[in-house]
């Protein structure tokens, strides 16, 4: 019998196995192509049989959404190894400048160590480097060699870190020694100004002279001359400073007048040595710790320390020209720098060597009682409660 169709009833109704909607025989299953369960018409998600209930990671468009914590991720592992590589390669650099020149380990009859770490800080009055011009613009003279223009001890420890100037006219005694370039060994010439030894043998002769009169042990040494000086100061836009009268000395070259102003290397130079004006060895020395204290605190600032172009300059008018002892690190450098700074804020003590009097040729005597007792404190890493001039 043949096979006949039922009239009325539209091919794509019927279920079973039959022509399709193309006439190709397929299935129809009644749903259109990419619709399953859950999925929505045109979902790529959808069409792969699976369910999503967002927008499966595709923006508007079919574009991939950005994946923000991804990108927040990699741009802050990026930074922190871009600053590594910067500050490992900073390090290297500025070692490489410093000039380890002082070897302190043949310094003869040294004290005890005690606590805390102590550094001898010396400004002198080299003139290497400097062109002619250069010395009659900062009114250096013109003197061969040098000599010690400042001194100071400045210990650093947990209790407060402590400045004490030395005058240059302290009248001590000169122990005997060994030469540092002869290697002969010189008798003891006896008492003189402090700077003498300087003059006599240089750092490793100033050392054991300052360990000689006050039981105290230097742990690191650091020199600095005109030059340099002034080129830090220069570095930085100059150093604000309130100068406490009316100044002028020809000698130095200062010239200021009372008040609040900001200082070029050429007139910081002048100011920390003016001597004359100032009356005493004293005067002066007082005036360095506060000059010093202010360069410090205006230099280790964040403008300064995260700006390359102003760290370089910074660091390396100072490196060139600082001199060392053989065991001076940069870490040694940086927290003699940052209590010198802590100081200018209020965590410290600044003073002078306590003084009983005068002494021969217009030298000055420590008062040795109080020096004593000073030094205890510090080898003891105590609060100091000595009072000096």
């Amino acid at each position: 019998m043949p096979h006949t169709q039922r009239p009325g009833v539209p091919p794509q109704s019927r279920g079973g196995y039959g022509q399709g909607p193309g006439g190709d025989g397929s299935y129809d299953s009644g749903y259109s192509p990419g619709q399953v369960y859950g999925g929505r018409q045109g979902d790529p998600q959808g069409g792969a049989g699976g369910y999503d209930g967002g927008d499966g990671g595709y923006g508007p468009g079919g574009r991939p959404r950005p994946n923000w914590k991804r990108r927040i991720t990699v741009g802050l592992v990026t930074l922190l190894a871009v600053l590594l590589v910067w500050s490992v390669a900073t390090y290297f650099w500025a070692d490489s400048k410093l000039k380890r020149e002082v070897d302190l380990s043949k310094v003869e009859d040294r004290p005890d160590s005690g606590e805390g770490t102590n550094y001898l800080i010396v400004g002198s009055d080299s003139r290497e480097g400097l062109s002619d011009e250069e010395k009659k613009k900062l009114h250096t003279g013109s003197a061969e060699g040098k000599r010690t223009d400042s001194m100071m001890i400045l210990h650093v420890g947990d209790n407060g870190n402590t400045m004490v100037s030395l005058p240059r006219d302290s009248w001590v005694t000169i122990p005997d020694f060994t030469g540092s370039e002869s290697g002969k060994h010189y008798e003891s010439p006896g008492p003189n100004k402090l700077n003498a030894a300087y003059s006599q043998d240089g750092p490793q002769l100033l050392v054991r002279t300052v360990e000689h009169n006050t039981g105290l042990k230097i742990d690191h040494y650091a020199e600095i001359g005109f030059g340099g000086f002034a080129k830090i100061v220069d570095s930085i836009g100059g150093v604000e400073l309130d100068i406490p009268r009316d100044i002028k000395d020809k000698n130095s070259g200062a010239d200021f007048e009372k008040g609040k102003q900001t200082l070029n290397g050429e007139q910081a130079l002048a100011f920390v040595r003016n001597r004359y004006e100032a009356g005493s060895d004293l005067e002066r020395t007082k005036n360095q710790q506060k000059f010093l204290s202010a360069l410090a605190s205006q230099t280790a600032t964040p403008s300064t320390v995260l700006n390359p172009f102003k760290l370089y300059p910074t660091m390396g008018a100072g490196l060139d020209t600082l001199i060392v002892d053989k065991d001076m690190s940069l870490w040694n450098l940086a927290s003699m720098f940052w209590a010198m700074k802590g100081i200018t804020g209020g965590d410290g003590t600044s003073m002078n060597m306590p003084i009983a009097g005068s002494a021969p040729a217009g030298s000055l005597k420590w008062d040795m009682p109080k020096v004593k007792e000073l030094v205890s404190q510090l080898n003891a890493d105590e609060k100091v409660t000595v009072k000096g001039d």
